[in-house]
């Protein structure tokens, strides 16, 4: 049987989570205990795109307007986020010579 190689980074995890032609990293997990979860792994999709997953987990206030509030305040924060992080990946334009 000749099978061809993997192709893995360095980053990749090498087990289950690679699957479907993706290579996924370990997880890398920001926990503080009763309040908030983070989780990010990075992905290389099939097609060679590489992205980083993001769960979030945050405990909200108990009354419902405190909640809101903090709804709108983690939305505002996702979104500067992926906006810094989209500005950031996006090709710089080339220069006449």
């Amino acid at each position: 049987m000749n099978r061809q190689p993997a192709g893995h980074t360095d980053w990749c995890g090498r087990d289950h989570r690679c699957g479907l032609g993706e290579h996924r990293s370990p997880e890398i997990v920001v926990d503080i205990p009763g309040h908030a979860r983070a989780v990010l792994v990075r992905v290389r999709t099939a097609a060679g795109r590489e992205h980083a997953e993001i769960r979030v987990r945050v405990a909200l206030a108990s009354a419902e307007l405190p909640a809101r509030r903090q709804l709108v305040g983690l939305l505002g924060d996702l979104r500067q986020a992926v906006t810094r992080a989209a500005i950031t990946a996006r090709p710089r334009p080339r220069r006449p010579a």
